[in-house]
Parts: structure tokens; C-alpha cells; sequence
């Protein structure tokens, strides 16, 4: 019913115009009741965005199960979903879009839809680093970043009419966002050598004499160089960061090479 619904509002939006359209129009066109509608939307506006609903209910749930121990990774895999949700319907999408464009009150409505989901990812990341420093900020900027970033690309897709992999172009605009935010993956170290866990682009083994950046090492070796003696309750991490190298940063790379998920801290 729901879709039957949202199915003829739209048309009917397409045919006579969003404003000149009326609920007793639209419940005719669907063939049920005026009650019928309101039990399913509570207005107009809500016919235009029928899927919404349903997919940040998907976002919440997929970011709520945590397999991925990254946050920020977790976030953008969340925007994935409305990525697929827009790929799945091109042509809907497409007219939707323009519709959006058309209507000023649509164009409200759907900047409140955005803010939802841009307030799950916050919310999300502000628990996962409720023990770290500036953890409420850098959610709220990652967030702000993973949502204008697909979004950019999202609607450039629109805008061509749906033209090319919609889930290409966000996945080249999010990993602008993962190469800041992201924690990096420790690489796999030479035998014999330190390994290094930097930021993209900046990795190497302790000892190579080349490396730039900021970068943190797990060093077996203690003062001298020999053995480290390591107590029972930690490990012994050497950091070698650049002079500029930002805090924040330092510590995604200690995290990243002691495997901590930083939502545990």
C-alpha cells in the first residue's frame, strides 16, 4: 500500500505539479481511502521520500552491528547505502531530482533528510570517541565530510541525468574523506624490520633511513637496543612523527598498529 501510494503521488507530482496536486487526487489515482494516505505519510512532502525512511532505519542498524572496526570507515560504508538506495531507481531518482530542483518546500524537506543522516554518522562517531580528545568535534566535522563528499558526487550523477556508475564517483569522493580521517591499515613489515603504520602514503620499516611523515613503530628493542622488557599490562610503542605532525594523527597510529578500535577507548 505504501508504494501504491507513494507510486501515484509522484506520478500525479510529474503530470499536474507538486503544489497543484491534492491528497484527494492522489488516494483517487491509488484507488484506497484518505485515511488510508495519512497512515503512511504524514504529508505530501513525505510521498516525495518514501524510501528514506526505510534506509535510515538500514544505516542506524548497519552502524549499530560495528564489524567494522574503523569509525570512519563505518560511516562512509553507512553513506553507501544511500548511494544504492538512489542506483537502484535511476530513473525515479533522476525525476526526483529535478522535481526537488522545482519545489522550494521539497528542497526544505529534503535538506531535513540529509541533516537526519548526517546526525546518525555524528552520533555515531561522537560515541566511538567519547574518550579521546576533541572527540565530539571531529565527529561532527567527519560527518559534516562524509556527507558533503557524497553528496557532491551523488548529485553530479543526478544532474547528468544519471549518466555513469553513481557508486563509482561516491566511492572516488569518499576516499578524499578516508585519506585524512581513515585509519590506515599497518603494513606488512620486512623480515627482520620494525613495521611502520603511517598515514597513506608514508609507510615503510624502521631502520630504512627514507621514511617521511608521521609514522608509529612497535619496537621490540629497549634504550640500548636490546630486548625491551615489556610488563604484563602494555606494550612498548615508540612513536616517530614528524615535528608538525598533528595529535589527533599520532594517535589514530597508535591505535591502528596496536589494533585498538579507537570506539573502546
Amino acid at each position: 500500500m505504501r508504494e501504491t501510494l507513494a507510486e501515484a503521488a509522484f506520478q500525479l507530482f510529474l503530470e499536474r505539479g507538486f503544489e497543484r496536486t491534492t491528497v484527494d487526487e492522489i488516494v483517487a489515482r491509488a484507488g484506497v481511502g484518505r485515511r488510508s494516505f495519512f497512515r503512511y505519510f504524514p504529508s505530501k512532502e513525505d510521498a516525495v521520500f518514501p524510501d528514506h525512511e526505510r534506509c535510515l532505519a538500514d544505516m542506524t542498524a548497519l552502524l549499530a552491528r560495528g564489524t567494522e572496526p574503523d569509525p570512519v570507515r563505518a560511516v562512509c560504508d553507512a553513506a553507501r547505502l544511500v548511494t544504492r538506495m538512489y542506483a537502484a531507481k535511476p530513473e525515479f531518482s533522476v525525476q526526483r531530482y529535478r522535481l526537488t530542483q522545482e519545489v522550494p518546500g521539497l528542497r526544505t524537506y529534503e535538506l531535513s533528510v540529509v541533516r537526519r543522516y548526517e546526525r546518525t554518522m555524528a552520533g555515531f562517531l561522537r560515541e566511538c570517541w567519547s574518550g579521546g580528545p576533541d572527540g565530539a568535534l571531529r565527529a561532527e566535522v567527519v560527518a559534516a565530510a562524509v556527507v558533503a563528499a557524497h553528496n557532491n558526487a551523488l548529485r553530479a550523477w543526478l544532474r547528468s541525468g544519471g549518466s555513469g556508475d553513481a557508486e563509482a564517483a561516491v566511492e572516488h569522493a569518499l576516499g578524499t574523506v578516508l585519506d585524512v580521517w581513515a585509519r590506515p591499515a599497518a603494513p606488512a613489515a620486512a623480515p627482520g624490520a620494525e613495521a611502520f603504520a603511517g598515514p597513506a602514503g608514508f609507510a615503510g620499516a624502521a631502520g630504512s633511513g627514507g621514511a617521511s611523515g608521521a609514522n608509529a613503530a612497535v619496537s621490540g628493542g629497549g634504550p640500548g637496543g636490546g630486548p625491551a622488557e615489556v610488563s604484563a599490562d602494555g606494550d612498548v610503542v615508540v612513536m616517530v612523527a614528524r615535528r608538525d605532525a598533528p595529535l589527533w594523527r599520532v594517535v589514530q597510529q597508535v591505535e591502528a598498529v596496536l589494533g585498538t578500535p579507537a570506539r573502546h577507548r
